[in-house]
């Protein structure tokens, strides 16, 4: 049985809206930030860096938010989330995957002070203005990052640019990048999991 391990308004949110898109049984264990459920040893085991989200499947334990999607996508292939091994796409679907954390994330906290952006030769997002550019064009082509194809990639920069972007006003929107956050809300999948955060959030917290 697939078990995600996750907390209401976290990045969690994208492995929820993943499992959801696969429509496979799964269950969810609330990880209560607050009380430090997060910090147990048996979360340790599971998560050493005690964030949120993992997932275990049997004895396959997954920490990280790409590792989770890509995970997901490969072990449910009919789903239709990832390009075949052999597929040309796929060199680009993992690129995707890998931006988040090492360039949007980044790029946030160049934007938001946290970190300097003045060398962007050294910097391996370059620069905020660099990691907007570079989504924008990607998404121009739309209406996914792959084309026709909706993909777990969608999945991970769609929840970044709508939480990130959208809501905490962290990211500029683009008109382009606008139109994929409104397509990505209304996926049913994607409701169905903010559905489920937003009822859980009043126990919730960040990690």
């Amino acid at each position: 049985m697939l078990t995600l391990y996750w907390a209401p308004s976290t990045r969690a949110l994208r492995a929820l809206w993943m499992l959801e898109e696969l429509g496979q049984p799964y269950e969810r264990v609330l990880v209560d930030l607050r009380q430090g459920g997060q910090k147990t040893p048996g979360y340790h085991r599971i998560n050493p860096m005690e964030k949120v989200p993992a997932l275990t499947d049997g004895p396959v334990a997954v920490a990280e938010s790409g590792a989770i999607l890509t995970y997901l996508a490969d072990r449910y292939p009919r789903a239709g989330l990832a390009p075949a091994i052999d597929d040309p796409r796929r060199g680009r679907y993992l690129q995707w995957l890998f931006f988040s954390g090492n360039c949007i994330e980044p790029a946030v906290g160049e934007l938001t002070g946290g970190q300097g952006g003045g060398n962007t030769v050294q910097n391996g997002w370059g620069s905020a203005d660099r990691v907007m550019s570079v989504l924008d064009e990607a998404l121009r082509g739309g209406p996914w990052l792959l084309g026709d194809s909706f993909t777990a990639a969608d999945v991970l920069i769609g929840i970044d640019l709508n939480f990130l972007g959208r809501m905490m006003k962290l990211l500029p929107e683009t008109p382009a990048i606008a139109a994929y956050i409104d397509r990505c809300a209304t996926r049913p999948a994607f409701q169905r999991a903010a559905a489920i955060d937003q009822a859980a959030a009043p126990s919730g917290g960040q990690a």
